[in-house]
């Protein structure tokens, strides 16, 4: 079945790493895969472009695939922008007009960089933690917001708001992942504090009691799991948690792993009339304005946000793992982006050099 492919490579060094995602699908493509791929503008760049972050026709384009795969939005150049035409803005449309509710974090480490993490190698070694946010909701999206002033002052107003449904559905991602994995899922959140909180923890308890008791689910307030997160994240396996703690939390775990750049993430709807899921998938770093153009950025976590793509939309995950498992070949080679850091035993590259490092490694295990 032709499987439809929109690419926003975005802005600074998403062009970059994208790339190299491209030289992987068409890899695939020579693989017997039936990818159709276009291209189109997103963040700054559709800025210059059309004077907006998104335009209609690409929401139109995106609504229409089965997958958009996202580079990085955003830089200084655009920081004097209104609010309302934010690189980011365009991101947060596609997410919010295409409802994609849960966005999967996934924080693995590479034995190859496990030395790399700011955590001990024995805390790290082997850690496989899924961080499932709440992506269209809460206070990134609730209702009033914005800026005003009572008497004298400026006052900020954000609102933090769910409902029990939009609990309960990334609940259920939440435990249809668990299943897959080691069957545990650890549901953070305020509930100290925040009403919200206290709904959220027992809309979770009832979609777990009706549902899911075969799924072993347990509660951490969310400031507390940060602290566990850095003192013993192995003993996570799904953690389930709303749009600003999943924020927080997932880029707090993306350091374990030694880099921003080898962490993929996936956004994910309800399933469209062909069985797939609405989906948008990205890196989780930025797009790194002050090493764009030079050709140092590291394009593996694009790369294995494709391997996300082939995993979740395609139902591809034997070419999944064998994506994920060429990935840990050419780390265990000695292979390292600057962010990954050198030492004796290891050789620095550019973006391309480890993009085309990658599809040897491919090749060598297809052959």
């Amino acid at each position: 079945m032709t499987m439809k492919l929109l690419i926003l490579a975005g802005d600074g060094i998403g062009p970059e790493v994208m790339a190299e995602v491209v030289k992987v699908i068409e890899w695939h493509k020579r693989q017997g895969l039936d990818f159709v791929v276009s291209h189109d503008l997103v963040g700054g760049a559709a800025y210059d472009a059309h004077g907006t972050p998104l335009t209609d026709a690409t929401m139109e384009r995106a609504q229409g695939v089965d997958a958009v795969l996202l580079g990085a939005v955003g830089g200084p150049k655009y920081d004097n922008l209104d609010f309302s035409v934010k690189p980011e803005r365009g991101l947060l449309r596609l997410r919010k007009e295409m409802d994609l509710y849960a966005n999967l974090r996934p924080a693995q480490c590479f034995d190859a960089l496990a030395d790399h993490s700011s955590l001990k190698r024995d805390l790290v070694a082997g850690l496989d933690i899924m961080i499932v946010r709440e992506l269209t909701s809460g206070v990134y999206f609730g209702e009033p917001r914005g800026v005003s002033r009572e008497g004298n002052e400026r006052v900020g107003i954000n609102t933090h708001r769910y409902t029990e449904s939009e609990i309960a559905r990334v609940a259920r991602s939440a435990f249809e992942l668990a299943r897959k994995r080691s069957n545990r899922v650890c549901s953070m959140e305020k509930r100290n504090v925040m009403e919200a909180g206290i709904l959220w923890h027992d809309v979770v308890e009832e979609v777990h009691k009706a549902e899911y008791a075969d799924v072993e689910l347990s509660h951490m307030l969310a400031d507390a799991g940060a602290m566990q997160i850095v003192r013993a994240p192995k003993q996570f396996d799904v953690i389930v948690t709303d749009n600003l703690f999943g924020d927080l939390l997932s880029d707090c775990a993306a350091m374990l792993t030694g880099s921003l750049g080898m962490l993929p993430s996936a956004s994910l709807g309800a399933p469209m009339e062909n069985g797939r899921p609405k989906a948008l998938y990205e890196p989780v770093h930025g797009s790194a304005p002050d090493i764009a153009g030079q050709g140092k950025a590291n394009p593996i976590a694009c790369i294995l946000s494709f391997a996300m793509a082939l995993r979740y939309s395609f139902d591809l995950g034997a070419e999944a793992d064998r994506l994920e498992a060429a990935v840990e070949d050419v780390l265990a080679e000695g292979l390292r982006t600057p962010d990954l850091g050198q030492d004796e035993d290891t050789r620095s590259v550019g973006t391309q050099e480890m993009g085309d490092a990658i599809l040897k490694a491919l090749d060598a295990r297809a052959a």
